[in-house]
């Protein structure tokens, strides 16, 4: 009898809870963004196409340049400057990223010589390549390509990577809340992300030890010296956050740039008379002399502008990360609660009509004035929204 009262007692509560939660969600739809109505708990999970995540939201998007998105916290004002500071100046009069670059560069050359022109398979050249440049700026130096502590650290990137594009976990990133408590295949890509942490941890370890405050070699000893200087006691320069940051280093740009100039090669071989184009521009402002400098992009208008189109054509994260509104927000008479969750759709830009003539169509010339100088595009927004 105790056991039938408790059950009714307990299904009566979540009852109450269902019911509370769909008022509080029909009080709020009056002044909130047209969009379907959330089931309560669920939101809008079951109305999403999970082959097509992207597509269904588009659909659902209450207005295609709803490009608005929030982040807050001293934690991420104090890591973002001191990231862009330190990789803006890295070196203090030593090698600059430019000059990493170009020897990176040199080392993927070679590489793609020993294939002796037969086919082979470039994304993990692209991939290492890319990785390595990041390596020389956060650790000190470059990997030889057949380390295998080398390749095991871009394998779980790659692998990471392509997950963050699938459908699920798309769906995961949309509904934490829900997934995070079901276990099942979406949670692939966070036991990816702890083997790069645990990378990282240990690579951080052995720079600890050998650290000296007075010569900072790289991005992890400049973090580290931070650390040690204490001199504010809410600091956000923990070991805890030093780690995250050189995994978002890794993350955000190995395979997002490795990705894009995969794209960027099999557009190119599609539209050979703009190869054809791009080689006399370099021709021309570079020679086979030397190697490419970034003072040589001010002169060279269509490769910029086909740098561009690759960029917005191939649109290789259409769905940006997602922020939180911290107050509540008045947005196009619409009132936006403290909390949401906003997920700019990158896709809604590139290929906005109102924006770009035949989006859909590959045109480097989009970016070029009517005289062929290089021209900036107001919707374009690769590197995601929001600050």
């Amino acid at each position: 009898m105790e056991l039938v009262s408790a059950s009714l007692l307990l299904l009566l509560c979540l009852c109450c809870i269902l019911l509370a939660s769909a008022w509080k969600s029909r009080n709020q739809r009056g002044q909130l963004p047209p969009g379907p109505t959330p089931l309560p708990l669920l939101g809008n999970f079951l109305q999403l196409d999970r082959t097509n995540v992207i597509h269904s939201l588009e659909k659902v998007s209450s207005d295609p340049r709803w490009g608005v998105v929030f982040a807050n916290g001293e934690r991420w004002r104090q890591m973002r400057r001191f990231s862009l500071t330190t990789l803006r100046n890295f070196g203090m009069g030593k090698r600059s990223i430019e000059e990493r670059i170009q020897e990176e560069a040199q080392c993927l050359v070679e590489e793609l010589w020993k294939t002796q022109g037969a086919p082979f398979d470039p994304i993990f050249n692209l991939s290492r390549a890319v990785s390595n440049v990041i390596c020389s700026i956060v650790f000190g130096n470059r990997f030889d390509y057949e380390d295998e502590k080398f390749i095991t650290l871009n394998k779980l990137i790659f692998k990471r990577f392509r997950f963050a594009g699938l459908a699920l976990a798309q769906l995961y990133n949309a509904f934490p809340g829900i997934l995070e408590k079901i276990p099942g295949p979406h949670h692939v890509g966070s036991k990816c992300s702890q083997e790069i942490i645990r990378f990282i941890s240990e690579r951080i370890k052995l720079q600890q030890a050998t650290l000296d405050l007075n010569a900072p070699q790289n991005f992890i000893d400049c973090f580290l010296v931070k650390m040690e200087q204490k001199q504010n006691p809410a600091t956000e320069f923990s070991l805890e956050n030093l780690v995250m940051t050189t995994f978002n280093l890794f993350f955000a740009g190995t395979e997002t740039v490795s990705t894009t100039l995969r794209y960027g090669f099999l557009i190119l071989l599609k539209h050979p008379q703009v190869q054809e184009k791009i080689h006399q521009e370099i021709d021309a402002v570079i020679g086979s002399e030397r190697a490419p400098t970034v003072e040589d992009r001010g002169r060279m208008p269509y490769t910029d502008a086909t740098l561009h189109e690759i960029q917005r054509f191939s649109d290789i994260l259409p769905m940006s990360l997602p922020h939180t509104v911290t107050r509540d927000t008045r947005f196009r008479g619409y009132l936006i609660p403290q909390g949401t969750y906003v997920y700019p759709l990158l896709s809604t830009v590139h290929f906005d009509l109102e924006e770009h003539k035949t989006p859909e169509a590959f045109a480097p010339e989009r970016f070029l004035s009517e005289n062929g100088c290089f021209k900036k595009q107001n919707a374009f927004l690769p590197f995601s929204a929001g600050v």
